[in-house]
């Protein structure tokens, strides 16, 4: 069985965050961790995909049920 990656943990919010929180979780790691600014290129390439995957999940309200 694969671990869930936990994606609340991702964009650094709670579990309850509304959807405006997500959205603006999204931009500050999205802007913090872009392959673009950083020196470990592949690491951060990385990141910015489970962040993308984690927005994508959290912002849309039957992927979050699904998820929770």
């Amino acid at each position: 069985m694969a671990i869930k990656e936990d994606y609340y943990k991702v964009l650094g919010i709670l579990c309850d965050a509304a959807d405006a929180d997500i959205k603006k979780a999204y931009r500050i790691q999205a802007r913090q961790h872009h392959p673009d600014k950083a020196e470990d290129k592949e690491a951060a390439h990385a990141l910015f995909v489970k962040i993308g995957e984690a927005y994508d999940v959290l912002s849309n309200p039957k992927k979050r049920t699904d998820y929770d």
